[in-house]
């Protein structure tokens, strides 16, 4: 059944590519809201809410979100590791999917990763080599931090082995550590590897994304589904029925 959808961050490439979408799968765009427009205002016409905005907006969207008890889809990235658990504990007093990437192939291969890193011995060294267009803000991408909260939790391993790239003399290469990688450069959409190598053998899982779209399509799925849940913090991976 077509939806009524607002979409916050309409002016940048993935808000514009979110507009399409919502177009394309028959439903309506009841707003096209960014940075100084009226967000509380606008909520009250839309079934649900697509957030492809700054990492700053994120509080005020949810906070609009949760007072209206609208569902709502975040895709934005960039925020601290603090304020990414405050704003999670908020989101979740209504019904939030937020993930770092709403790629179908993106997704299944988090749950690859996962399955990857809790399979393979421990002598299987984990690199994470993400690219992106030279106009990204922020590094890593929310999708290669997220990779590497998957290989953390899959081997156990606290937030401190994960070493962001290497320069200088820095001596072998520490067993479990995760190492993470950002390369920026031309119009790159986003590609992602993950790297397994142990002595003889080496493991790639690899995912490379030629059009915004897959994104901005994958958050129109996610609104669809969000609408009828119940109040919860949610990802893709709930949305796809990926969990063991």
């Amino acid at each position: 059944m077509p939806i009524k959808i607002l979409v916050n961050g309409a002016r940048g490439r993935m808000g514009q590519a979110i507009i399409a979408a919502v177009r394309e799968a028959g439903d309506t765009v009841s707003a096209e809201i960014d940075t100084g427009d009226d967000l509380r205002a606008a909520v009250a016409g839309c079934d649900a809410i697509i957030d492809f905005s700054a990492h700053g907006a994120t509080r005020g969207v949810i906070e609009a979100a949760v007072a209206a008890r609208k569902p709502l889809v975040i895709g934005t990235t960039g925020h601290s590791a603090a304020e990414r658990e405050a704003l999670r504990a908020l989101a979740a007093q209504t019904t939030t999917v937020w993930a770092g990437n709403f790629s179908v192939g993106v997704n299944l291969l988090f749950y690859l990763v996962g399955r990857a890193a809790k399979t393979l011995p421990a002598d299987f060294d984990i690199e994470i080599v993400e690219m992106h267009h030279r106009f990204k803000k922020d590094a890593p991408s929310g999708t290669a931090a997220r990779l590497a909260e998957i290989a953390l939790e899959a081997r156990q391993l606290p937030p401190a082995a994960l070493a962001h790239g290497r320069e200088g003399i820095t001596g072998e290469r520490p067993r479990g550590q995760v190492g993470m990688h950002a390369l920026r450069g031309g119009d790159v959409v986003g590609d992602h590897n993950v790297i397994f190598a142990a002595l003889g053998e080496r493991l790639e899982l690899a995912h490379k994304a030629s059009d915004r779209g897959i994104f901005a399509r994958g958050a129109v799925h996610a609104a669809h589904w969000a609408i009828a849940q119940q109040p919860g913090l949610f990802d893709m991976q709930d949305v796809l029925g990926l969990r063991d």
